[in-house]
């Protein structure tokens, strides 16, 4: 498999809760349909091993074609952590996340629950 964001290859990582392709070059991750959620926290620091400023840069890349299907991704915004943006395939439902978004992604900040707190005052 090839990365969606830098077409790198792709290597195999395991966990309990999944088998996970991360990106030999970007660091970013594919996971399968819902695989994401199965992962857990701590799980996710050890698989998230990128650079944020690094998974910055990828996330501006567009567009951004699904690898199992070649299919166009939706950019997706991580529910209650706005500043979280990551690629969905509307056929197969995998995910990728960009280097250092799937570690923040599974740790809810003081700073998320200021912004959905504000947010749903409005």
């Amino acid at each position: 498999m090839k990365c969606p964001k830098c077409s790198a290859n792709m290597e195999k990582v395991r966990t309990p809760e999944a088998t996970v392709d991360r990106c030999t070059h970007c660091r970013g991750m594919w996971f399968d349909m819902l695989e994401h959620q199965d992962v857990a926290p701590p799980a996710a620091k050890e698989l998230d091993v990128g650079s944020s400023g690094v998974g910055r840069k990828y996330d501006k890349v567009e567009p951004v074609l699904c690898p199992v299907d070649k299919q166009r991704m939706t950019r997706m915004t991580a529910l209650g952590q706005s500043h979280i943006h990551y690629e969905q395939c509307p056929i197969c439902g995998g995910v990728f996340f960009d280097a250092g978004e799937f570690r923040d992604f599974k740790t809810e900040s003081i700073g998320d629950v200021v912004r959905g707190l504000f947010g749903r005052a409005k």
